[in-house]
């Protein structure tokens, strides 16, 4: 098991990039290839989107632009677009300044995940006039007061679900594998409590102690001087509004 790779869900990244060792491991039908003893838990078409929260607004960084294939395991969630005309997808920046960077190129397969380790608390968006619910998979990151997000949207029953299971999932996690988050006995407790499916929430967030914080892939997700030109893919969305109770 893995338990310090990147969290690509900030940014999508291409699964042929042969470089990239970290990736979901599909097979040739572009299936998750489960590791050694892992249990998938769930598996659903949802949309999938990329999100930088702030304290008073949140940007959508990039959204993949056809439902994905969304996979719940024991271990982590993990996402699967393809598509014979997938947008652009940049491909991972060097620590060089941005004329060092890799060229974006046109991509069939976009994949990314999110392990256990990662996620911080859960929210539920419900703002689309269509009934379309959101799933915000938060995590905390390092040297910035921003968070990434990912963002899974689909009909309100379904992610209500969704945001249920991998609340218990998270939190099942945690307290059987203690060597790779550090638990307090509060936390302990806290996770303990959200294992249950009978848990009942109240209005917000729902936290997941334990949470290790992430790493953005590259220096422009911390800070971008102003004289850039903003990407014209994906096209970035500011969002002001109050998320509900998670699971």
């Amino acid at each position: 098991m893995q338990e310090d790779v990147s969290p690509f869900f900030i940014g999508p990244h291409r699964f042929d990039a042969h470089d990239d060792t970290d990736r979901p491991l599909l097979d040739r039908r572009y299936a998750l290839v489960p590791e050694p003893g892992e249990q998938v838990l769930g598996q659903h078409l949802l949309g999938v989107s990329g999100d930088l929260l702030g304290p008073t607004e949140s940007t959508r960084r990039w959204t993949l632009p056809t439902p994905a294939t969304v996979t719940v395991t024991d271990r982590r969630l993990t996402y699967v677009c393809s598509g014979s005309e997938l947008a652009l997808v940049p491909g991972r920046d060097s620590p060089a300044d941005a004329r060092h960077r890799r060229p974006a190129r046109l991509s069939r397969l976009v994949s990314g995940q999110v392990r256990w380790q990662w996620p911080s608390r859960l929210e539920l968006r419900a703002d689309d006039p269509a009934g379309t619910v959101e799933l915000l998979v938060v995590c905390d990151a390092l040297r910035t007061i921003r968070q990434p997000a990912l963002a899974l949207a689909g009909p309100a029953g379904l992610i209500g679900d969704l945001a249920a299971r991998v609340r218990r999932a998270v939190a099942a996690f945690r307290l059987l594998h203690p060597e790779l988050v550090d638990l307090s006995p509060p936390e302990r407790d806290a996770l303990a409590s959200r294992v249950g499916p009978a848990w009942s929430p109240g209005p917000g967030p729902v936290t997941l102690p334990g949470s290790l914080p992430v790493e953005f892939l590259s220096r422009d997700d911390y800070y971008r001087p102003e004289s850039d030109e903003p990407p014209t893919w994906p096209r970035e969305v500011t969002r002001r509004n109050r998320p509900g109770s998670a699971c």
